[in-house]
């Protein structure tokens, strides 16, 4: 079965010189103008969505965020596509659950080898430990189902926040540098800074509330588990 791309951008040009591209690599591909109609093919299930930044309607990063909001889409790979070059921007479509960002003007082989290893990045995880299930202390995560329970309550993790809170738990007490975090739930062939990592950290602190001394820093080297034994 063909994988499904939804592609918006409301620049004509640009669209069909993606389709066309897309297309000739085999991926079925959606097409929208805006964010409402964005929004509006969502039942289609696309397996990766390509989101323009500037939109008329409803920009890039709204759409993000409303997508995010979905029933089963917490997990679908964004890659915004931007003329916006920002460390600020980056890490505002970092907060609301995008995965990776390309520049315009658009390179073919570069956003062919990021939609590849995102996509990747949805049906296998490089975990250095393959446990269905982790429980330590309040947390449960089940890889299986991509769930996360906290004290017996389900909790919604966006996908690299999940993947990142998996690859720490699955070795407490280990210290992991910001690089070897990106390498493992990023990939080799992603193009993200350091600084991606500590935003996807603060983000799931956040969420763990009163157990967010579950991840502890380790002052000019990275991040670790915290270990119950």
């Amino acid at each position: 079965m063909k994988e499904k791309i939804l592609l918006v951008d409301d620049e004509k040009d640009i669209v069909e010189f993606l389709v066309y591209n897309l297309e000739q690599e085999g991926y079925k591909v959606i097409t929208a103008y805006d964010g409402i109609e964005a929004l509006s093919k969502m039942n289609e299930n696309p397996d990766l969505i390509i989101l323009d930044v500037m939109m008329p309607k409803m920009d890039g990063y709204e759409t993000c965020a409303k997508i995010r909001a979905l029933p089963g889409h917490s997990e679908t790979p964004i890659v915004f596509l931007t003329a916006k070059s920002s460390e600020i921007d980056e890490v505002h479509g970092l907060n609301i659950g995008a995965d990776d960002f390309i520049q315009k003007p658009v390179s073919t082989k570069k956003i062919l080898a990021r939609i590849k290893a995102n996509l990747r990045k949805t049906s296998k995880v490089n975990y250095s430990d393959k446990k269905t299930k982790i429980s330590i202390g309040p947390l449960e995560i089940d890889h299986e189902k991509y769930v996360v329970f906290l004290d017996g309550d389900q909790m919604v993790f966006p996908r690299k926040e999940f993947e990142i809170l998996s690859f720490l738990a699955s070795n407490p007490g280990r210290v992991y540098p910001r690089e070897r975090i990106l390498n493992d739930v990023w990939g080799n062939d992603v193009y993200v800074v350091e600084r991606t990592v500590d935003v996807h950290v603060r983000k799931i602190r956040e969420k763990l509330g009163k157990y967010s001394d579950l991840i502890e820093t380790v002052k000019g080297v990275g991040y670790r588990f915290k270990n119950f034994e």
